[in-house]
């Protein structure tokens, strides 16, 4: 979910004054069952980020588990390219049922790449070092995103880059009881429900960045009707660079390497995919002085 400010004038005459003590200022966006906004703390005056989550039907009891997940993962990040929970706040009836909750997060004034790619190569390999190094420290955790794509990467003023949206993170080696992850960027073991992995995340990471280079995303498990013998293999899918020639071969290469559909055929880990994606960046801004300013 962006939180870049949008106007909307139909939210803005329905905007609440208040929201469990925080004074509310504006509307950011909507997400799966979530409202967000741009709240001010009602002592320090602080600015922050509040997802808000309504129970209106049972369906809505997911998106307040991955509110409670969330909070309960990103609280504890402190690295530049993550975005930090600070506070998760509930009203519970009688009977111990959530029937609201919002979670404080850091406010990160940026638009997200699926509208705010940058426009060359080197803007996006710059956007994706610092994506791979915020995974990197979650993995560190001992977390695993699950649901990396384009619009779960916020880009701010001078470049700066976070990552957001935790409530698919789990634990490494964690098996899921259904199918989570976005159909365009979910790897063969998510559409399996298998444990989820580092390699897990490389495969979300290759697949946005696919979609960054090549401007379409990649066939996947989940989009070839879920099932192994429609699922295309590695040397048929077309790279970035057979889809855009001005994409770097080595580039094109760590792409469909991160992509692979046997997890273990891919990238050890987001320090190898990060060290390589420096190396391209050092070639490519030596060979063109001009795209290193740009």
């Amino acid at each position: 979910m962006a939180t870049t400010l949008i106007s909307s004038e139909a939210r803005a005459t329905q905007l609440p004054t208040k929201l469990f003590g925080y004074e509310v200022i504006d509307f950011i966006g909507e997400g799966a069952g979530s409202i967000l906004y741009v709240v001010s703390h009602p002592e320090t005056k602080q600015i922050y980020a509040m997802k808000h989550v309504v129970r209106k039907t049972e369906r809505h009891v997911r998106f307040i588990e991955q509110l409670e997940a969330e909070y309960e993962v990103s609280r504890h990040f402190s690295h530049p390219n993550l975005r930090r929970a600070i506070e998760l706040k509930e009203n519970k009836t009688l009977l111990r049922k959530t029937t609201e909750a919002i979670l404080i997060l850091e406010m990160f004034d940026g638009q997200p790449l699926e509208v705010f790619k940058p426009r060359d190569t080197v803007g996006i390999i710059d956007c994706f070092i610092q994506v791979g190094k915020g995974l990197e420290a979650m993995h560190h955790l001992g977390y695993v995103h699950c649901d990396l794509k384009p619009n779960n990467i916020l880009l701010g003023p001078g470049g700066a880059v976070k990552v957001i949206d935790y409530g698919q993170t789990c634990k490494v080696g964690s098996i899921k009881e259904r199918i989570q992850g976005t159909p365009d960027y979910i790897s063969p073991e998510q559409v399996r429900c298998e444990a989820v992995s580092i390699r897990t995340d490389v495969f979300n990471f290759g697949a946005t960045l696919y979609w960054a280079l090549a401007g379409r995303t990649i066939p996947t498990l989940f989009t070839l009707k879920k099932s192994d013998n429609s699922f295309l293999v590695d040397d048929r899918i077309a790279s970035p660079r057979d889809i855009n020639p001005t994409v770097p071969e080595n580039l094109s290469g760590l792409v469909m390497e991160c992509v692979r559909t046997k997890a273990e055929k891919r990238p050890a880990d987001m320090i190898e995919v990060v060290r390589r994606l420096e190396l391209i960046r050092h070639v490519l801004t030596r060979k063109s002085p001009l795209s290193a300013s740009a």
